[in-house]
């Protein structure tokens, strides 16, 4: 069952239970399947862009990346279990895939990112098979999926930021052979060193967004659409939406 706030049906799922469930769609034989990480501005972006609003609403699995998200959720008075950030997902997945000995392709970043990032989370998740990897600045995205095909990925972590990668997936989603493939935006820059993630406290409080924009002032623009995201949660609960 999901849960829909502002136009988007989430998954009502804890960390653990997105984990279990990425798990099933990896195990499950059929391919491809779409995770989606929503936050509220792409929300936002969905509610004027139907192409994205359709690949959303079929994701196999859609978790709530933005707190702004879990905010609407509550004063919508169906308040969702948690804020599953997409590059902690990632994170427990790659730690799950460590074990397991299915095989991981990262696509995105600016050249060179993505094998930093790899050699890192070798480093950080022993056991962990990471296939191949492929920048974010590509022409042709035929050659990409049979890159990813010749790999045999597993998982594709696609971060070439929104609606890019989602859009992405869908067109070239089944080309890669991949049983998974996750849309993560900027999540190649924090896994190679590139961007610094708040601290634990700005993280457990749900202000690391407040955190970042000090850090990368080129981001308020983004983030002012907040307020305004959260004033139509309002608008929606008084009219009985």
């Amino acid at each position: 069952m999901r849960t829909e706030i502002l136009g988007v049906a989430f998954d009502n799922v804890d960390m653990a239970e997105a984990l279990d469930r990425a798990e099933d769609l990896l195990c499950d034989g059929c391919r491809p399947h779409m995770a989606v990480t929503p936050n509220a501005i792409m929300v936002q972006d969905a509610n004027h862009d139907s192409d994205l609003a359709d690949i959303i609403r079929c994701a196999d699995l859609v978790i709530p990346d933005g707190v702004g998200v879990i905010y609407a959720s509550k004063i919508l008075g169906r308040p969702l279990k948690a804020r599953v950030p997409g590059v902690d997902f990632a994170a427990g997945l790659m730690e799950r895939m460590a074990k397991s000995g299915k095989t991981l392709f990262l696509l995105g970043a600016k050249p060179g990112v993505a094998e930093e990032a790899a050699q890192k989370l070798r480093e950080t998740y022993p056991g962990l098979v990471i296939c191949g990897t492929q920048d974010g600045y590509f022409k042709d995205s035929g050659r990409v999926a049979e890159q990813i095909r010749a790999a045999l990925a597993d998982v594709v972590f696609v971060c070439l930021g929104s609606p890019k990668q989602e859009k992405w997936i869908r067109d070239w989603g089944e080309a890669t052979g991949a049983s998974l493939l996750i849309g993560l935006g900027g999540s190649i820059d924090v896994f190679a060193g590139r961007v610094e993630r708040a601290p634990e406290f700005w993280q457990k409080i749900g202000m690391e967004w407040l955190y970042r924009t000090v850090k990368e002032p080129k981001r308020l623009g983004r983030i002012v659409k907040l307020p305004l995201f959260l004033c139509s949660a309002v608008g929606a609960r008084l009219r009985g939406k």
